[in-house]
Parts: C-alpha cells; sequence; structure tokens
C-alpha cells in the first residue's frame, strides 16, 4: 500500500513539475519557438498592423474594427462567406447567412494576429480547395460549447 502511495505521489509531482515548466514558459504569450523580446513583439505587431493596412481596403478594415471580424466571400462557392477572427479562434464559415462549419489552420510558427488574418485572407482568395484541405473542420458552435463547460 506504501509502495502504491509513493509511486502515486511520484507521479503526481512529475506531472505538477511539467505543468510549472510548461506554464512559465507560455506566460510572455510564446510558447512555441524562441523566445522574442518585448520589443521584438512590439516591432512584429507594428509589421502586421501596416500589413493589414495595406492587404484590406477601407470597408474592410473597418469590418473588422468595429465587428472583429473580417468577412471573405468564397471566390468559388456563392453564397458562402468566411468569418475570419481578428484575434485568434476559429474562421467560421456561412451559406446564405447560416453557419454550416468552423475551420482551424495555424501557422506552424506563432505569428502576430493581423499576419494571421492575412494568412486566412490570402489563402482563401488564392487557393480555397488547398485551404479547406489543410484546415481541421468542426460543426458550427461545437468548439465553443465545449468551452463553456470547463
Amino acid at each position: 500500500m506504501l509502495e502504491t502511495l509513493t509511486l502515486f505521489l511520484g507521479i503526481w509531482l512529475l506531472f505538477l513539475l511539467l505543468a510549472i515548466y510548461y506554464l512559465s514558459r507560455s506566460l510572455d504569450g510564446n510558447s512555441v519557438g524562441p523566445r522574442l523580446s518585448r520589443n521584438e513583439r512590439l516591432s512584429a505587431e507594428s509589421r502586421a498592423k501596416a500589413l493589414l493596412r495595406e492587404m484590406l481596403t477601407e470597408s474592410q478594415y473597418q469590418q473588422l474594427i468595429k465587428y472583429g471580424y473580417l468577412e471573405v466571400a468564397s471566390p468559388s462557392i456563392s453564397h458562402r462567406v468566411y468569418r475570419i477572427p481578428g484575434s485568434g479562434g476559429l474562421v467560421k464559415v456561412y451559406e446564405r447567412g447560416c453557419p454550416i462549419m468552423e475551420l482551424c489552420l495555424q501557422p506552424a510558427e506563432p505569428l502576430p494576429d493581423g499576419d494571421v488574418v492575412v494568412m486566412h485572407k490570402l489563402m482563401i482568395e488564392g487557393n480555397e480547395e488547398e485551404y479547406l484541405k489543410k484546415a481541421n473542420h468542426f460543426a458550427p458552435g461545437i468548439i465553443s460549447l465545449r468551452c463553456q463547460h470547463l
């Protein structure tokens, strides 16, 4: 009985140490890839914001600022719209105003939010079929419903 308890405590301690390690790495918001200094992050955010302004029309940019998302019309499927969140999250897909699915597609390395918005926009407009092949598909609302119960 004592051996089982010792083993259990040892495993629990190992998980606790791993959790502390990963939490300490993610406190700066960059748990993957090289750590960037505050100035480097601010510079990257600034460049991303400039690229976003360059790649979006004025009405698209205003939509992103006002509503927190950018809507991109499907180049190949009529009445389909992709709603790209401005600050992370799943891309919501609507047809005739009704949600039909949510998509998850992330870059391999962390990018500023503005760069991620531009990435989604260019991939949808450039090769929608490939974008849909690479993305993970979810039923509409399934992820947000699950997260509400956590």
